[in-house]
C-alpha cells in the first residue's frame, strides 16, 4: 500500500493505493489476430467505376442520392455524423450513382466504400 498527497486546485488530499502484491511484470500480449479481408460492399445494381469513399469515421445519417440519380461533381450522396457534425459526402465527378452500399444507422470507418458512380 502507497499513500500519496495529491493537490487539485489548491485542494491537498492524502490518497491511499494499494497494490496487488509486489509489482509483477506485465502478461505478453497475445498474437495478433491474422488480418480478415475486408467484406466486399453489398451493391445495390450494377458496382460503378468510381468508388465513393469515407473520408472520416462515424454513422451514415442521411442517405440523399439514390442508384441511378445523374449527380453533378459536389452534389451530396450521403451524409455522414462524426463527432457529433453533420458530414456531406459528395459526388467526386459528373456522372451516375451506380450503387448506395450503405444503409442509415451504419457505422463506416474512413476509408469505407459508401458508393459507386459512373462518368
Amino acid at each position: 500500500m502507497s499513500t500519496y498527497k495529491v493537490t487539485v486546485n489548491g485542494v491537498s488530499y492524502d490518497v491511499t493505493v494499494e497494490g496487488n502484491g509486489p509489482a509483477a511484470a506485465p502478461a505478453p500480449a497475445a498474437a495478433p489476430a491474422p488480418a480478415a479481408a475486408p467484406a466486399a460492399p453489398a451493391a445495390s445494381g450494377a458496382a460503378g467505376g468510381t468508388r465513393v469513399e469515407a473520408q472520416v469515421a462515424g454513422k451514415i445519417w442521411k442517405i440523399v442520392s439514390s442508384a441511378g440519380q445523374a449527380l453533378k461533381a459536389g452534389d451530396s450522396i450521403v451524409i455522414l455524423e462524426s463527432m457529433k457534425m453533420e458530414i456531406p459526402v459528395v459526388a467526386p465527378e459528373d456522372g451516375t450513382v451506380a450503387s448506395i452500399d450503405v444503409a442509415v444507422g451504419t457505422a463506416i470507418e474512413s476509408g469505407d466504400v459508401l458508393a459507386t458512380m459512373n462518368a
